[in-house]
């Protein structure tokens, strides 16, 4: 065997490797159109509590429950988006979208998502409005670093950011509003570039 042909074979071998531990489908295009929905989703939050008699949001206020209404939309849209591209690709490319590997993936996302989710609902509910921004981007940043072992390398440095951001926003809380575009909006854009381009585009 030439040193050529052992080379294609070990890249090969590394390929299937690869396959079978980590989910390699993840759509680039979800990503930013993720963050788009975003920018467009804090676009019409910011609208609404500028335009509001008291300029602030209330827990029990009409605005409050506007801003929930436009967050739950982004997020379901964010995830409907991400579901139907991704399984898109993973049947173009003759992959399974359902195994061991998802699984894994979703339940050590999930975990710390939904504990963050949670806990922030809690402060919301105690009046604490404060660091609701920097504990979505925090708890968000841990679920995709915990997640990222399961799928490519890029998940894992969006993770890295938006905790970093999430910091920022607990130590410049009044910039809150800012640091969660630029973490949902702006950073899920970046991130879906550099994955389309790294990863998709040679493909088509």
């Amino acid at each position: 065997m030439s040193s050529e042909e052992y080379l294609k074979d070990i890249t090969e071998i590394k390929k299937l490797m690869n396959k079978s531990s980590r989910f390699i489908s993840l759509s680039g295009l979800s990503g930013i159109l993720a963050g788009t929905y975003a920018l467009i989703g804090a676009a019409y939050a910011y609208w609404l509590v500028a335009n509001s008699d008291r300029g602030y949001l209330i827990l029990d206020g009409k605005v409050f429950k506007l801003v929930l209404l436009d967050m739950f939309l982004v997020l379901f849209f964010s995830i409907a988006t991400a579901i139907y591209l991704t399984t898109l690709k993973a049947k173009k490319n003759g992959e399974r979208i359902w195994d061991a590997t998802t699984k894994r993936l979703l339940l050590s996302f999930l975990i710390p998502l939904v504990a963050g989710g949670i806990y922030t609902l809690t402060i919301l509910n105690q009046q604490r409005y404060g660091q609701t921004g920097a504990l979505m981007l925090l708890f968000y940043g841990l679920a995709l670093t915990n997640a990222s072992k399961y799928t490519l390398g890029y998940v894992k440095y969006l993770g890295y950011t938006e905790i970093i951001l999430g910091l920022l926003c607990a130590i410049y809380p009044g910039y809150g509003f800012w640091f969660w575009v630029l973490g949902f909006g702006v950073m899920h854009i970046v991130y879906g570039i550099l994955m389309y381009f790294k990863y998709e585009r040679k493909q088509e």
